[in-house]
């Protein structure tokens, strides 16, 4: 980007900032679904689940795959804004300004990472409360934050798609139920070795699985091996796939 583009950039995230400190609800919103789940499963849950962990720390075993399912809860409220501003005519009269045309959509997506941070800071902070424990230490902790921002710019670009192309409110956020459902098809909430052979199959070989055993390691301070660079692949190629597409669909769709 340009220093031009940058500041572009920066006025209109500083926009759709004000809309989202004039409407909290959203990040609110994005925290309490995996909050419940929390509680539903430490709680209820929890007892009977075998992960092979000490007993009482089924919270360190599933709070990684909380953090994901807080995030695509965050994403569908970028592709329901993104939706909004495209059918309210403001793209048109962004485009006879001389501004950066990419820095709209950057505006959106920065706005999602700082409005899901909020959130998973608050999701952090309740697993705390229900005992949640870490043997990270900075530079683990710094690892995480660096996979959940990845992981959250790949599905925000992700979310812009539909964000841009949905004919209607409910099809431009609809999209975040497959990504919310898919940790619970993973490691995240149970081993792999307690499913049916297809299912494990699935849950091994699909991201959110090398993603969640990573962060599991670091929070732990074990050793996390090769499992993070099949994370990284996962997390990098979704993200630039993602951005392309993006791209390409916006330009098509000022032109």
């Amino acid at each position: 980007m340009t220093a031009h583009a940058i500041g572009d950039t920066a006025v209109l995230t500083g926009r759709s900032l004000r809309h989202i400190l004039r409407s909290p609800d959203t990040i609110i919103t994005t925290a309490v679904t995996p909050i419940a789940l929390m509680l539903l499963f430490v709680y209820v849950f929890g007892g009977a689940i075998d992960t092979g962990a000490a007993k009482g720390s089924y919270i360190d075993y599933m709070l990684p795959g909380i953090l994901l399912i807080t995030i695509a809860s965050g994403i569908a409220y970028t592709a329901y804004r993104l939706f909004l501003d495209l059918k309210s005519g403001i793209f048109e009269r962004f485009q006879s300004l001389p501004i950066s045309r990419s820095g709209v959509l950057w505006a959106h997506v920065l706005t999602s990472l700082v409005s899901i941070v909020i959130s998973l800071a608050i999701v952090v902070g309740v697993a705390l409360l229900m005992g949640f424990r870490t043997g990270a230490g900075i530079g683990g902790w710094l690892a995480v934050a660096g996979m959940l921002m990845l992981f959250t710019l790949a599905l925000t670009w992700l979310a812009v798609i539909p964000g841009l192309t949905a004919k209607t409110v409910d099809g431009a956020s609809a999209f975040s139920y497959p990504l919310i459902f898919l940790p619970f098809i993973s490691s995240a909430f149970v081993p792999t070795e307690s499913m049916p052979g297809p299912v494990q199959w699935f849950a091994e070989n699909q991201p959110v699985t090398s993603i969640v055993d990573s962060m599991r390691a670091l929070f732990a301070g074990q050793p996390v091996g090769g499992e993070i660079w099949v994370a990284m692949a996962w997390l990098v190629g979704i993200l630039v796939v993602a951005y392309v597409a993006s791209m390409a669909i916006y330009r098509r769709r000022i032109r």
